[in-house]
């Protein structure tokens, strides 16, 4: 974890306090001094700043399924942005492997209490270094490796922020500008790294699956009705296998 070019690492873990309508949350000694950037960061990785009233009224068409809902954020938007990558094209099983790899591969190693938690995600300077090849040794696709080496190179020189996002439009499209990103990633990475409330991927293919016959475009306009609350729509549907559009 880096905040104002402070680099801080160690582990956390929280528990929702359900009668208490609260979270517990413990951090390491390493992290005690950092604690306010810990606690900003969990706020978003549980969407804690969010108004589940509000958007239950807005979404009401979903019934009982938006009751208390929330957009899962992240703790750290470069590691959000090298799962979305890892995560094209392949399930969610296999993404989650590459990632494990990928720490296994150049993670710094950390002490913990939790069984099989023993590195660190890597930084983008540490992927920022690594090869095509050592990418490949490990499974992933080349072009997938080339993409991945050229984001964490362009985070690490400054070319492309991931961090404190003012206009996520900007943002999203300078990660389309770089080779092997295209709308979904970047989209995606808007809704889960930056806390954009009203991204909808028409064109994921889950959701074209609970649209059948529509195209992306007929997709997307029939999501306006859910504005501005479209990316708690795009995850209320993926959850909902037995969704269907009125």
């Amino acid at each position: 974890m880096t905040e104002q070019g402070v680099t801080a690492s160690g582990w956390l873990s929280w528990r929702p306090l359900e009668h208490e309508g609260t979270v517990e949350l413990e951090v390491s000694d390493s992290l005690e001094p950092h604690i306010q950037s810990v606690v900003r960061r969990v706020r978003h990785l549980l969407d804690l700043d969010a108004n589940p009233q509000l958007i239950a009224e807005a979404l009401g068409l979903f019934g009982d399924d938006v009751a208390g809902m929330r957009m899962p954020g992240c703790i750290d938007n470069f590691e959000l942005t090298v799962r979305a990558i890892l995560g094209q094209l392949v399930s969610v099983k296999m993404a989650a492997t590459f990632c494990a790899r990928l720490a296994e591969l150049c993670g710094e190693p950390v002490v913990t209490p939790f069984t099989g938690l023993t590195r660190l995600f890597p930084t983008a300077q540490r992927v920022a270094s690594l090869s095509v090849e050592q990418l490949r040794a490990i499974g992933v696709q080349a072009k997938r490796a080339a993409c991945l080496i050229g984001v964490a190179q362009a985070v690490q020189n400054g070319e492309l922020p991931l961090y404190d996002i003012e206009d996520s439009r900007e943002g999203i499209k300078r990660l389309v500008a770089m080779p092997g990103i295209g709308a979904w990633t970047a989209n995606y990475v808007a809704m889960r790294a930056w806390g954009e409330r009203d991204i909808f991927l028409h064109s994921d293919y889950l959701i074209k699956q609970r649209f059948p016959n529509m195209t992306p475009t007929t997709i997307s306009r029939y999501a306006e009705i859910w504005k501005p609350w479209r990316s708690y729509a795009t995850l209320l549907i993926w959850n909902n296998p037995n969704w269907k559009p009125q």
